[in-house]
């Protein structure tokens, strides 16, 4: 083959070369061995035969004969996807009617109850990627933790550790220290906690204590009295104050109670005992007088309180006092209810107020009047209806 063939340059021209490549580059030469060259078999050598119908492959001198040759025009590369199929709405919305939706209605009263989500709202956020979040995993502790509890937020109101200055430890301590007002209120507190604790203990003493105290000491004296009667002892005659010389008997009210000289509150009426009016006082008849009026006093309430209910005493209610020789039986005969502590005319021989108009043998119970005060004084009368000997027995109306 006496000329080369050339691909088709930048250019478009048969044989051109690439910009700034030179002239050989982009040629590729038939060489005189290659197989292709040859004339095919049933042609001649040079222009025998029919010519092959690629331009590319031309028997010699055919250049100059050889007419430009335009290239095919592209073919329409096929539309695998048509147009209308990406607009196309393969899956359309199902057309639903969705209600409005309601305004919820607010209540006053819990909407103060309801209070945010401390637990979520404590947890941090954790932006990033996957490794952000199990670095934050694994410092909050993570699912492999053992579910351990996160830590507690720092505490704003818990003071922290670290040491105070001398400046601060003074200012703490001058306001740890009360103030007066506040030490002159715990002062006066505790005045009035004393006084309340004390007024207890007063009111227990009074109400309790000294019943039982008082009834120790009546029931010690009347069994040391009656002591004294079996043995021949205490004959009748004068008694030194506060000494034990009768026993009184109010069947009604169970009341016995041992009876001793004098009214002196401590020596005879605090040790629950019923004083006589003696010489010391305002002077009465005894029992064995045979005209005058025996005159004995006795505390209502607190201290033994023999003569509490004397006005429950009706009229003919027996009255007895027992000496170491002889019973003494009253009837009583009446009452007064209320009187000043000055009126003494009703421990007269002859009672102001009794009804008793003649000189008798007579009995007159006193007392205070109302109850747990001492503003007045409350009277009983009897009248002596029998005298009876030790020696007899009883009267019948302790028998009964």
């Amino acid at each position: 083959m006496a000329g080369g063939v050339r691909r088709r340059g930048r250019a478009g021209q048969i044989g051109g070369s690439r910009a700034r490549r030179g002239q050989g580059l982009g040629v590729t030469e038939l060489r005189p061995d290659d197989p292709l060259g040859g004339p095919l078999p049933g042609q001649q050598q040079g222009h025998q035969g029919q010519q092959h119908p690629s331009p590319w492959f031309r028997p010699p001198g055919a250049a100059e004969q050889q007419q430009p040759v335009q290239e095919p025009a592209p073919e329409p590369e096929p539309e695998w996807y048509a147009p209308e199929g990406y607009a196309q709405d393969w899956y359309p919305e199902p057309d639903l009617q969705v209600p409005d939706a309601q305004t919820p209605v607010r209540d006053d009263e819990t909407v103060a109850l309801r209070t945010a989500d401390t637990r979520r709202a404590a947890e941090p956020v954790v932006t990033g990627g996957r490794a952000a979040r199990r670095k934050a995993a694994r410092k909050g502790g993570g699912r492999h933790a053992g579910g351990a509890a996160p830590a507690p937020a720092a505490d704003p109101e818990k003071p922290d550790d670290r040491p105070l200055t001398r400046v601060e430890a003074r200012r703490a301590a001058r306001a740890a220290r009360p103030s007066a007002g506040v030490l002159a209120s715990r002062a006066i507190g505790e005045v009035f906690i004393t006084l309340g604790v004390l007024m207890l203990l007063f009111v227990t003493y009074q109400l309790w204590w000294s019943n039982v105290r008082a009834h120790n000491i009546a029931g010690d004296a009347r069994s040391h009295l009656e002591d004294d009667w079996a043995n021949g002892k205490g004959k009748p005659g004068t008694f030194e104050p506060g000494q034990g010389f009768a026993i009184l008997h109010i069947p009604r009210l169970d009341v016995v109670v041992p009876i001793a000289e004098g009214i002196s509150k401590p020596k005879v009426l605090d040790q629950g005992m019923v004083g006589h009016y003696d010489k010391d006082s305002i002077p009465t008849a005894m029992p064995d007088a045979k005209q005058g009026n025996f005159a004995i006093a006795g505390h209502r309430n607190t201290h033994g309180e023999p003569f509490r209910y004397i006005n429950r005493l009706e009229p003919g209610d027996p009255i007895v006092v027992e000496t170491r020789d002889k019973y003494y039986v009253y009837k009583m005969a009446s009452i007064l209810p209320q009187t000043p502590p000055s009126n003494t005319a009703v421990i007269d021989p002859i009672p102001a107020g009794s009804g008793f108009t003649k000189p008798g043998r007579y009995i007159t119970l006193t007392t205070c009047t109302p109850e747990f005060t001492s503003t007045y004084r409350m009277i009983v009368w009897g009248k002596m209806v029998e005298e009876r000997p030790r020696g007899k027995g009883k009267p019948d109306a302790l028998v009964d």
